[in-house]
């Protein structure tokens, strides 16, 4: 799974670097903003995936496989609806992101350009996320990593051949990223049904049980805000980013695809650790759940620091493959160290979030993000007015490190409680 999702930031880095060839600080600007705008989007109904994830597993260490169907379904009735309703009121999203970005006005000009035809992306990419959870929750690692191959893939290849080699742009980009996340559903969708054949029917009813809707939709509110948080700590970085000019904002998503590659390398062992914690759950078996702890965190903690090393030893390189504008590759150069010290930082932030959600301890989880994204705005608030954007990348650090330390503090509590 840290395979799988290595591939997403790949594909982030592939975006600015097509747009950065443009020279144009404003295009990089107006991508990161859009991108921040639908990672704010998809990151909140992230729940789609971790959720489901959490109780297929729960459901398969209780040897229940009508359950699990049940699941999958309900999970991508609910992306179908969400991607709909994202589809529906498009303008007026984009519009309040620009306003609370307090972009400029060439930057929100590409943004707009951006968003405006990625949006078409949004039912696909949501039922996406349940359809992968599903697969995770089975244990089915491998083949959630060749449905983010095909995706991320063929998001990859587009980008360079719509953005660069036609000369679309942003457009390009755009276009890239529908193409491939419906290409991927169909896919997927054809993999997990040729699954069910064989297996007992599952009736409407069992679908629509409504205990079992209302545990989903309980569990999924709960993540979904952790998820809203989460990205708006991103969103904030961006927009206080935004107050040292557009050369800064462009240096910062430049950035930020340091950042994105730690967490996604990182999630592959929250995943693991959702699967595995869920499975211990539902089969009440205290061994395996404290295993899978250890397990995850030391793992964690040794691929983050080699992660680590190769950031600061080829950060500048990066940088100025992702770029050739000037100004950004020096700003960014002065601050990569703090993007890549991120992967340190966020270590027990993911283990820690992939053991709760697994064990669907969900509102404690919920609680210590809020807790910790005021943490972060306070800190970003008084750092920038001593250290600038300095100041700022040292308070993301800071809100990664409380996130981890919040939720391991009340650990062995909710275990004592559980098992």
């Amino acid at each position: 799974m840290t395979l799988a999702f290595l591939t997403t930031p790949l594909l982030g880095i592939t975006d600015t670097a097509v747009v950065g060839q443009f020279a144009n600080a404003a295009l990089i600007g107006g991508l990161a903003i859009a991108t921040i705008i639908f990672d704010l989007l998809f990151g909140t109904f992230n729940f789609l995936r971790s959720a489901t994830t959490g109780l297929v597993a729960q459901a398969y260490g209780r040897d229940d496989e009508l359950e699990q169907k049940a699941v999958f379904w309900r999970s991508m009735l609910i992306g179908l609806m969400s991607g709909l309703i994202i589809l529906l009121l498009h303008s007026v999203i984009i519009s309040l992101g620009l306003y609370l970005m307090d972009a400029s006005t060439e930057v929100a000009k590409a943004a707009r350009e951006y968003f405006a035809i990625r949006v078409f992306s949004a039912p696909a990419a949501l039922m996406n996320y349940a359809l992968l959870g599903y697969v995770l929750g089975l244990g089915k690692g491998r083949l959630g990593l060749v449905l983010q191959i095909i995706i991320n893939g063929t998001n990859i290849a587009l980008s360079f051949a719509l953005g660069l080699g036609l000369e679309w742009g942003l457009s390009g980009v755009a276009i890239a990223t529908v193409i491939a996340e419906i290409l991927g559903l169909a896919i997927g969708l054809f993999i997990v049904m040729r699954g069910f054949k064989g297996s007992p029917s599952l009736s409407r009813s069992h679908i629509f049980h409504r205990a079992s809707i209302m545990k989903l939709m309980a569990l999924n509110g709960d993540i979904m805000i952790r998820s809203f948080a989460l990205v708006g700590a991103f969103a904030w970085l961006t927009r206080m980013g935004g107050q040292f000019g557009d050369e800064t904002l462009a240096a910062n998503a430049i950035l930020m695809n340091f950042l994105m590659l730690s967490g996604y390398l990182l999630d592959g062992f929250a995943t693991a650790a959702e699967q595995l914690a869920g499975r211990a759950i539902g089969a009440n078996y205290r061994p395996a759940f404290i295993k899978t702890v250890k397990l995850t965190l030391y793992w964690g903690f040794l691929l983050a620091g080699i992660l680590m090393l190769i950031f600061v030893i080829s950060g500048p390189w990066l940088i100025n493959l992702i770029t050739n504008e000037p100004t950004v590759r020096s700003i960014a150069t002065q601050y990569y160290v703090w993007a890549a010290l991120i992967s340190i930082t966020g270590v027990l932030a993911f283990q820690m979030d992939g053991i709760f959600i697994g064990a669907t301890w969900s509102a404690d989880m919920r609680n210590m993000m809020l807790l910790s994204l005021a943490g972060f705005i306070a800190l970003s608030i008084i750092f920038t007015e001593f250290w600038g954007n300095h100041g700022l990348w040292v308070s993301l650090n800071a809100f990664m490190l409380l996130r981890g330390a919040s939720l391991s503090f009340i650990l062995s509590r909710k275990i004592n409680r559980i098992f």
